[in-house]
């Protein structure tokens, strides 16, 4: 792997050569291919490629994870580049990165203002202050969370949703009430583990690799 340094390229030339490389594929005499994908069509390569991305990582393999990172990457130039040819409602790579940035600066008032923090959990909570006065209209723990996650992490998504909102009680009192069916059974542990402060994501993929080792 090659690093930016003095007398290299400066960090993030490649971003550019990316953009660009991109361009070509959507401009006339392009790629068929990628010239007719829309948002739509590209939706289901988006959550492939988070999940390639957590597999990477779990790995502990570092040029996996360089390459899912760009594909990764790739997947929100693409979507920038179809979404500056939007003929009502166009918006572009730099439009994307600059509003990510303004978040960035907003959240983070303890470094680009002159809010004092004395925690990682006190960040949490000024993080999530923040956001709720950006967003007004979530005014219930579990507005915004994505209905299309799968199961599982929507699941520990509502759990650490309720536990930020001081519902953590709430939440433990329900599982004693669940039914003793398999749905409930699943939902027990993805909650319990959530609540605990763990990955149910994580541990079970980590608890199915271990079994598909021995059957290997």
């Amino acid at each position: 792997m090659t690093r930016g340094g003095a007398g290299s390229n400066p960090r993030g030339h490649s971003l550019l050569a990316l953009v660009a490389v991109m361009d070509r594929l959507r401009s006339p005499g392009g790629c068929p291919w990628d010239a007719e994908q829309t948002h739509e069509s590209l939706a289901p390569y988006a959550v492939e490629e988070a999940f390639e991305l957590a597999e990477a990582i779990e790995s502990g393999h570092r040029d996996d994870l360089a390459d899912e990172l760009g594909d990764v990457l790739l997947q929100v130039v693409f979507h920038a580049r179809i979404a500056q040819e939007d003929p009502d409602e166009p918006f572009d790579i730099d439009d994307v990165a600059r509003r990510i940035v303004a978040k960035l600066r907003r959240r983070h008032p303890h470094v680009f203002a002159d809010v004092q923090v004395a925690s990682a959990a006190h960040v949490e909570a000024n993080w999530e202050t923040i956001k709720a006065a950006e967003k007004p209209e979530r005014t219930r723990p579990l507005d915004g969370v994505p209905a299309g996650m799968p199961p599982l992490e929507r699941a520990a998504k509502v759990a650490s949703r309720l536990r930020r909102a001081g519902r953590e009680k709430e939440v433990r009192n329900a599982l004693l009430e669940l039914p003793d069916d398999p749905g409930s059974s699943l939902l027990r542990a993805v909650l319990q583990s959530a609540l605990d402060g763990g990955d149910p994501a994580g541990q079970l993929r980590h608890a199915l690799k271990d079994l598909e080792g021995r059957f290997a």
